[in-house]
């Protein structure tokens, strides 16, 4: 295969919207962050709130990493590009396959980021609604819909 000036130029624009997604989640998360900050340093502390602490840390940490594997994925195309220019084949094949992984690894995290996102939403909902038992799985699969068997009436009461 052939790895012409056009191949890692591709990847550009997507880099590029990856970056900006993974920065506005960032930025979510710190403004989510402050707002429990200000939540527990008023005393507010609930048993949720410390887990949603919890998960906002693996969620911050996951999000960096998601970011400095977009900004490595970015650096490793211009590196096949620059290389392109200077006719350096095997260089251009190492550093392009080192881009794809960064980038595929980037996607991988961000699914990760996702899954844990959704948990705390599940811990706020279950909060609201008093649903502890359900997820997006059991939803989907008709779990909702069954109800608790009813206790049976005495006779008298």
């Amino acid at each position: 295969m052939e790895i012409t000036f056009n191949t890692p130029a591709l990847l550009f624009p997507a880099i590029s919207l990856l970056l900006l997604a993974y920065t506005n989640r960032y930025l979510a998360l710190a403004n989510l962050i402050r707002k429990l900050h200000d939540e527990y340093m008023r005393g507010e502390k609930t048993h949720h709130l410390l887990q949603q602490i919890k998960i906002l840390r693996i969620r911050i940490n996951l999000v960096r990493q998601m970011q400095f594997l977009g900004v490595f994925s970015f650096l490793c195309c211009v590196i096949t590009m620059y290389s392109i220019y200077e006719g350096w084949s095997r260089v251009i094949t190492i550093s392009f396959a080192i881009s794809l992984v960064s980038f595929l690894a980037s996607l991988v995290l961000s699914l990760i980021e996702i899954t844990q996102s959704t948990k705390a939403l599940e811990w706020e909902l279950s909060d609201m609604e008093e649903l502890e038992k359900t997820n997006f799985f059991t939803d989907l699969w008709g779990g909702k819909d069954k109800k608790e068997p009813e206790e049976p009436k005495k006779e008298g009461s």
